[in-house]
């Protein structure tokens, strides 16, 4: 299941080029994790580590300073798993990835599996608590689960009325935040199973996130609105748009993760943009666009998640290719 790298072939598999200077709007560096494409990819919480989907290669772990793979993460030996979600624990100490059915829990430190475990439906999103002990799964049978992952079993079950696409656990795991089918973003207390507040869009709830500090949450629907949000009283903070846009085309956001210190939120959308904003003022304050293949290739590139660096911003983009934005 687990196969480490020399560090001579993950020469040969990570391809980087380097622009001469960073324009602002294009990224100062990219690096091609897939050869192909990849059906999922997740940063860690301090962008140490990234999980890739591949198309071609099932699921790996790289190093993101350094863009070397060290671990091939598949879930049965001699095949490539469709890996379809994928996580981290907010200590960055373990991993989870994900197919239709199956979820792994995987050793950063070692690369090796400490769990192997059969969802009840199909995984549409994840997210794992400090020292991996717990998974909030998003599923297709209109629910979300608070799945022990160590031990097996479900802790908590969160009803919905359609299916989970979108899930963010606090770092303490206290609370949950979920997006449906249904256009409804709630936020959850874990251990009493109650529903603290519910946001409701206007279209399916593609992304969720929650700040470091539980105060602010982040959701956004499908060609919607975008937007923040006060996780005390459920009152609409900033309704995000990029006024830059003469002709106000409402986005689909993939992906949002909010800054150690809150102040700041970095979102992807499905059209490869990335955008920093302001949580004060709800102002965008950067926009990029991410790498894409060559032009006779797709004519988009979705960002499938975004992360705050040193001095620098991450994301990943649905081809398979990480970008450094500065």
């Amino acid at each position: 299941m687990v196969n480490r790298l020399s560090a001579a072939s993950c020469a040969l598999l990570a391809t980087v080029i380097l622009s001469g200077c960073s324009s602002g709007d294009e990224p100062a560096k990219y690096v091609e994790y897939t050869l192909q494409g990849a059906y999922s990819a997740t940063l860690s919480p301090q962008s140490k580590y990234a999980t890739i989907g591949s198309f071609n290669h099932g699921g790996s772990l790289w190093n993101v300073a350094q863009h070397e793979r060290l671990y091939n993460w598949n879930h049965r030996a001699g095949e490539y798993s469709l890996i379809a979600a994928s996580a981290f624990s907010p200590d960055e100490l373990y991993a989870a990835t994900a197919n239709q059915q199956d979820l792994v829990l995987w050793n950063l430190s070692s690369g090796k599996p400490e769990g192997f475990w059969s969802s009840p439906a199909e995984i549409l999103a994840m997210d794992l608590s400090p020292n991996g002990d717990y998974a909030l799964l998003g599923l297709a049978d209109h629910t979300a689960v608070y799945f022990d992952v160590k031990r097996g079993g479900i802790k908590q079950t969160f009803r919905h009325s359609a299916r989970v696409k979108s899930v963010d656990l606090s770092e303490d795991a206290l609370l949950a935040l979920t997006g449906d089918d249904d256009y409804n973003a709630q936020l959850w207390d874990v251990q009493s199973n109650k529903v603290i507040h519910s946001v409701k869009l206007g279209n399916i709830v593609d992304t969720v996130a929650l700040s470091p500090n539980k105060q602010l949450a982040f959701s956004s629907g499908s060609l919607d609105r975008a937007l923040i949000w006060n996780t005390l009283d459920g009152k609409i903070r900033h309704t995000l748009s990029d006024n830059r846009d003469l002709f106000g085309r409402r986005l689909s956001f993939l992906s949002a993760r909010f800054s150690p210190d809150s102040s700041q939120l970095l979102t992807g959308t499905a059209s490869g943009t990335v955008q920093l904003w302001s949580t004060s003022t709800g102002d965008l304050l950067r926009s990029w666009e991410i790498h894409k293949r060559d032009p006779y290739g797709p004519t988009s590139t979705g960002v499938y998640s975004v992360g705050f660096g040193n001095g620098v911003y991450y994301a990943i983009g649905s081809n398979g290719i990480i970008n450094e934005l500065k």
